[in-house]
């Protein structure tokens, strides 16, 4: 199962909307994610994620804090997170005692991928927070509403509600037999990715545009290429920071790669042969690698390297 993608809490859409009800869930069974500057909370000793009890946060203000879910396999145990960014420096450097703020794809490979999903959603939702502060519609103040999955305008005349939105993106494995008789795959770099790493292309969905059409534009517009026989694979929570990736294998109609700068530092056909001859994501030799272990587009490349006619 891809990373991130296997979130087992129950959000309890409706329980969740009654004041009672919610701070009844903050009591002595409820679990903590802590977030600073879009970074969970990590040990230093063993990098395992650190989650804390109500009884070490409740001293602080709770008033954004974010309702997750209920972990109905693990005694109805109820999940918050709390943003720290903005905290007091005297209540951060307690916990900074016991624990750091680590970006989670550094880590993510080493944790199971329940706790890698709720933190995944935890880190989500403290960035769409941030980001809300004021009414798209009027400009006022708005304020967390409904455990923290939806915002209100605090002017009476606007009252305006706005929910968190998820940018669906689409991420593609393009592939080609060409005379040889050798199927290759298309792969691109960023110029600001480490040296020798390569990617499936992707890029987001506009407006009024299917998701194959989307495929077929991305691929066109980063590298030239024309795709044909766009079909679907699988998705990916992508919460970096508010995506969904949604992942497709495509046929390449014409062979000559012209690089749109703008978009792609540079972009090849590969093998088999030659995927198999790439480091991976952090090697520091000279050379190809792959992308990080973590990502759809590492499944997508896997998916293809499997294939056989």
């Amino acid at each position: 199962m891809l990373k991130y993608s296997e979130m087992q809490l129950n959000r309890c859409s409706n329980q969740r909307k009654n004041p009672q009800w919610l701070e009844s869930q903050r009591n002595s069974n409820s679990c903590w994610v802590l977030l600073h500057s879009d970074q969970n909370y990590f040990s230093r000793e063993d990098n395992a994620a650190l989650f804390v009890t109500f009884e070490a946060v409740e001293h602080l203000n709770l008033d954004n804090a974010v309702f997750l879910g209920i972990d109905e396999n693990n005694n109805n145990r109820p999940y918050f997170v709390l943003d720290l960014t903005h905290a007091e420096q005297g209540a951060l450097a307690v916990f900074l005692s016991q624990g750091e703020f680590i970006d989670l794809r550094k880590l993510a490979v080493v944790l199971d991928n329940q706790c890698a999903s709720i933190l995944a959603l935890a880190r989500a939702l403290c960035f769409w927070h941030r980001m809300h502060g004021f009414c798209p519609r009027c400009g006022s103040a708005n304020q967390l509403v409904e455990a923290g999955h939806s915002r209100v305008c605090r002017s009476p005349e606007c009252a305006h509600q706005t929910f968190p939105r998820t940018d669906p993106a689409v991420i593609m494995i393009v592939r080609k037999t060409f005379a040889d008789g050798v199927e290759r795959c298309l792969l691109g770099r960023q110029a600001a990715w480490p040296d020798g790493v390569y990617s499936t292309l992707a890029g987001f969905v506009d407006p009024g545009e299917t998701l194959e059409t989307a495929v077929a534009r991305e691929v066109q517009e980063e590298s030239g290429i024309h795709v044909n026989n766009v079909q679907y694979i699988t998705s990916q929570p992508w919460p970096f920071p508010s995506s969904i990736m949604l992942g497709f294998i495509a046929d390449a109609c014409s062979e000559k790669i012209l690089v749109d700068k703008e978009e792609l530092d540079d972009a090849r056909w590969f093998s088999r042969d030659e995927l198999n001859s790439f480091a991976e994501w952090g090697d520091e030799s000279a050379g190809f690698k792959l992308s990080r272990v973590d990502s759809i587009s590492r499944y997508l490349i896997e998916y293809w390297r499997n294939m056989r006619d």
